[in-house]
């Protein structure tokens, strides 16, 4: 009997991700593990139609299609047992998203759910926390997409409370965040954590991997880097127009845009929650479906 084989598609804001692990076993531990298999990215930018329009537009709506077309074929080459798939906040903004999805779902079989912050940030943590080596402190886990920040704060390992913000890059590329929204995320984070002390943040999303890979100042074996070092690389970055970082910093056209507003985002969280360093797992949402899908499968069989 072949191993099973688990994808996620990610459907965010800024880009479009296919995910495939396969479950493994390892003889000599004598356990299982998954194995990635395939990441692909496709930058279709689904947010910039989204909160300019409100809406997807025709072109974008059928270059989604002939994504997931192409998607599912692969899905099948790797023969994939089990999938899910996820779009995040530009199709919970789209008035349109519904109709796109069935539309998907007539044309190639696969289903999306469009899922809310709670269930964003929820699917993140299960996976995050998994990761952390060392689960003791205070930790604020932020995700910043292209459309939404995820917030969630944990202590000692547990989980107190999940947030999700319309704060995203593509988002504030677009002009789109509200006053107000910043306003409630501050006055939220201020309450949030006013009992709790010596608060780091677990940062997750394209932009902080990047951002963590550029910094001069880092700690590897830990994976973290100071906040100073976060606004170095900022300050650094800001100035310049997107295509003089994709020249000067090797960044790829759907990077070189976003990368400073997601900067910004992780910067004011730190100030508002006071946190001295950032720690970087190279991980994200689609880990985090698969690992749900893994783990539910394992409860499945133990039924």
């Amino acid at each position: 009997m072949s191993q099973k084989c688990y994808a996620a598609i990610d459907i965010g804001s800024n880009a479009v991700r296919l995910l495939i692990k396969r479950k493994e076993k390892n003889e000599v531990l004598e356990n299982e593990r998954l194995s990635k298999v395939l990441m692909l990215r496709v930058p279709l930018r689904l947010g910039f139609d989204v909160f300019a329009l409100g809406e997807l537009s025709e072109n974008k709506a059928v270059k989604l299609r002939r994504l997931m077309k192409a998607f599912r074929q692969l899905m099948k080459i790797y023969e994939v047992t089990d999938y899910r798939a996820c779009a995040t906040s530009a199709m919970r903004d789209a008035r349109n998203g519904k109709t796109v999805i069935k539309k998907i779902l007539k044309d190639t079989g696969i289903r999306i759910e469009i899922i809310d912050g709670q269930e964003e940030a929820r699917i993140i943590y299960n996976n995050h926390i998994e990761c952390l080596e060392d689960r003791t402190g205070n930790y604020i886990y932020v995700d910043v997409g292209g459309g939404s920040t995820e917030i969630n704060l944990l202590t000692n390992g547990v989980l107190v409370q999940s947030l999700s913000y319309n704060i995203g890059t593509v988002r504030m590329l677009s002009d789109a965040v509200k006053e107000e929204t910043w306003s409630q995320m501050e006055n939220d984070l201020i309450r949030l954590t006013d009992s709790f002390t010596d608060i780091n943040i677990i940062g997750s999303g394209g932009n902080i991997n990047k951002l963590y890979r550029l910094a001069e100042k880092k700690d590897k074996k830990q994976q973290r880097m100071p906040i100073s070092s976060l606004r170095s690389m900022y300050e650094k970055l800001a100035p310049l127009t997107p295509e003089q970082r994709m020249k000067e910093f090797e960044l790829k056209a759907d990077r070189a845009d976003v990368i400073v507003p997601a900067a910004k985002i992780f910067l004011i969280i730190a100030e508002i929650v006071k946190a001295e360093y950032i720690h970087v797992p190279v991980i994200g949402l689609a880990d985090g479906i698969i690992d749900s899908l893994y783990v539910q499968d394992g409860v499945d069989e133990s039924e």
